[in-house]
C-alpha cells in the first residue's frame, strides 16, 4: 500500500482514492502569515506613534525636512509592502482546471505530474501507451467526457419505454458514475494540490518583499533620525566663582 504521509495517492491504494488533502497544509501556511502581519502592524505601530512625531519637532531647515518625510515614506512604504504582499496569503485562491492549465505559479507542479503522473493521479492515471505527454488535460478531459456520458445515459434512460432497456442504461449510468467518482476524486486532489502550491507560491513571494520591505524601514529610519538628530546651539557651561574675601593682617 503507498504511503499517503507525503499526501501523494499512490495507484497501488486499497480504496483507489488519494490520501492526505493538500488542503491541511493552508492553515499552517496562514497561520504562519499571519505572524508575520503582526510583526508587520507592531512596527507600523511604532512608527506611527507619538515618539516621531515629538522628535519632528527638532527639524530645522528645508533639507532636514526634506530628508524626515522621505525617511518617514519609506518606514510606512515599507511596512505597507510587507501588509500587502503577507495579507494576500490569505486571500482563498480558486483553483479550476483553467487555472490549473494557466497558472504560472504552478508551472513546476504541472512539470512534475506530467513527469510522474501515477505518484499523484494513481489509477486514474492515463495509460502511456500512444499516450501524449498532457496526463493532467487527460485526466481533465476523461472526467469531462465522463459527465456527458452520464448526462446522456440519463436523458436515455428516462425515455425508454422499454423496462429492460432501461435497466441496462441504468446500469451502465451506475458504472459511469462510479468511474466519475473516482476521477473527481483525483481531479479534487489535484485541484486542492494546486490551491495549496499557489498558497505556498503566495507566502514564499511574501517574505522576500518583507525583506525588502525591512530594508526601506531601516533606510527610512536612518534618514528621519538624521534630519531629527539635535542643530541647536551648543551651551558652553558658564563657570562662576563666588569671592572670597582677602586676609588682612592683623596688628
Amino acid at each position: 500500500m503507498a504511503t499517503s504521509s507525503g499526501g501523494n495517492p499512490g495507484a497501488s491504494e486499497i480504496n483507489g482514492s488519494p490520501g492526505t488533502s493538500p488542503l491541511d497544509t493552508i492553515d499552517e501556511m496562514r497561520s504562519a502569515a499571519k505572524w508575520m502581519l503582526a510583526a508587520a502592524g507592531a512596527v507600523g505601530a511604532v512608527l506611527i506613534s507619538g515618539g516621531p512625531l515629538v522628535a519632528i519637532g527638532q527639524v530645522r531647515g528645508a533639507l532636514d525636512i526634506t530628508l524626515a518625510v522621505l525617511g518617514l515614506a519609506f518606514a510606512i512604504g515599507g511596512v505597507g509592502v510587507a501588509i500587502w504582499y503577507t495579507s494576500d496569503v490569505l486571500v482563498p485562491k480558486l483553483t479550476t482546471p483553467r487555472t490549473f492549465r494557466s497558472a504560472k505559479e504552478l508551472a513546476d507542479l504541472r512539470r512534475d505530474i506530467n513527469a510522474e503522473p501515477e505518484e499523484f493521479l494513481g489509477v486514474a492515471a492515463p495509460p502511456r501507451d500512444g499516450a501524449p505527454d498532457t496526463p493532467l488535460d487527460r485526466l481533465f478531459e476523461r472526467q469531462q467526457a465522463l459527465r456527458q456520458n452520464a448526462a446522456s445515459l440519463v436523458r436515455q434512460a428516462a425515455a425508454e419505454k422499454d423496462p429492460h432497456r432501461r435497466e441496462q442504461y441504468q446500469a451502465q449510468l451506475r458504472r459511469v458514475e462510479e468511474s466519475g467518482e473516482r476521477v473527481g476524486t483525483y481531479v479534487q486532489y489535484v485541484l486542492a494540490l494546486g490551491a495549496a502550491w499557489r498558497i505556498k507560491a503566495a507566502l514564499q513571494l511574501a517574505r522576500r518583499m518583507t525583506m525588502a520591505g525591512a530594508a526601506l524601514v531601516i533606510i527610512g529610519a536612518a534618514l528621519f533620525f538624521i534630519a531629527t538628530a539635535s542643530k541647536g546651539p551648543t551651551y558652553v557651561p558658564v563657570v562662576t566663582t563666588r569671592p572670597t574675601p582677602t586676609a588682612t593682617a592683623t596688628p
